[in-house]
Formats: structure tokens, C-alpha cells, sequence
């Protein structure tokens, strides 16, 4: 399976595949390229390599048996997965478009100080600005382990940052924050 790795180190690999249609041939080919990929990484044997999932709940990516973080993301052109060895991840991927009712969407799923900043960004610059909030706001809520539902003020706890992709696509990937442990 062909596939390109976009991310690797600290326990976390991200890799993206041309998207075929129609969708359920485009998650059959990624989650057989998270395996083939994994196993090229992690040095074993495809067969200790499972992807599992259930409806509601976030994949999961089985090396001999054990668990680890594992997150999908598509859209026309392009599917990413996230693989984390070390905790929940998140992954989005949008393309950058212009979007009529951006103010709407903004205020419904990205809350009050997001819709501000992109109505005060220049009309050429807002579908980046959109698509970059958007792609940070559901890989965040992928690696919360929340479900896309409209803004509200609880705290996500994820470190998110930009993956590199080809000019007219965005992607974000969240990991959990990490604790230092340090009590007040």
C-alpha cells in the first residue's frame, strides 16, 4: 500500500494516502497502510498488527495485543492517520475553501474568540485561518475522546500542531498534554 510518512518520533507517526472513492475503499486502504506503515517503523511483523474499531468509540491500533492511540481523518483527495504508542491522538484534515456561512459555523463549533479573530482576518486569509481552527478544534476533540458537537468552554487538554501537507490542504494533530506531576 502506498503511503506517505508525514511524521515520525516521540511515539507518534502520521501518515497520508491519496484518497480513493468511495469512503468505505478509502478506510479498507488506510487502515492497511496504518498496518504496513507501523510495521516499517516499529520493526515487526504485519501480522502482530491490527486495527480495531468500534462504533463511538476511537480506533485502536493492536500491536501483539496491546493498545495504543489511533485516529483517521479524510477528505476529497487525501486520508491521514495518526498512530500514538504513548496516549489518545487526534488527526483532521480539511481542504481550504471558501465557506458562505463561515460566521455561523465559527460561533456554533469554534466559540466566541475564534469567530472574533477570523472576522477580524483579511476575506483572502480567512479560509486558512477557518480551515486551521477547524482541523485544530476536531483533532483536539478526536484526542479528548469527544464527539463533534457545537463550542463549548471545556478545556481539551491537547498539545496541537500543524502537519505539512500540499498547498489547498490543512491538517492538525492533538496529543494529550503532559503533566509534570507538580502539585501547587
Amino acid at each position: 500500500m502506498e503511503h506517505t510518512v508525514l511524521l515520525s518520533g516521540d511515539g507518534v507517526l502520521v501518515i497520508g494516502i491519496a484518497a480513493v472513492l468511495p469512503r468505505t475503499e478509502a478506510r479498507l486502504r488506510l487502515r492497511a497502510a496504518v498496518r504496513e506503515a507501523a510495521a516499517l517503523w516499529l520493526k515487526m511483523d504485519i501480522g502482530a498488527i491490527s486495527v480495531e474499531s468500534a462504533p463511538g468509540a476511537p480506533p485502536r491500533l493492536r500491536l501483539d495485543g496491546r493498545g495504543t492511540g489511533l485516529s483517521f481523518s479524510h477528505d476529497e483527495g487525501i486520508s491521514l492517520a495518526a498512530v500514538h504508542l504513548h496516549g489518545a491522538v487526534g488527526i483532521d484534515v480539511m481542504r481550504v475553501q471558501d465557506i458562505a456561512d463561515w460566521e455561523q459555523v465559527a460561533r456554533d463549533y469554534l466559540g466566541p474568540q475564534v469567530a472574533v479573530e477570523l472576522g477580524a482576518c483579511p476575506a483572502d486569509q480567512r479560509p486558512l485561518a477557518l480551515a486551521q481552527a477547524w482541523t485544530a478544534r476536531e483533532a483536539a476533540l478526536k484526542c479528548a475522546g469527544r464527539q463533534l458537537a457545537e463550542w463549548d468552554d471545556m478545556p481539551l487538554n491537547c498539545n496541537v500542531l500543524p502537519i505539512a501537507l500540499e498547498d489547498g490542504f490543512v491538517a492538525m494533530l492533538a496529543t494529550p498534554r503532559k503533566t509534570t506531576g507538580v502539585g501547587p
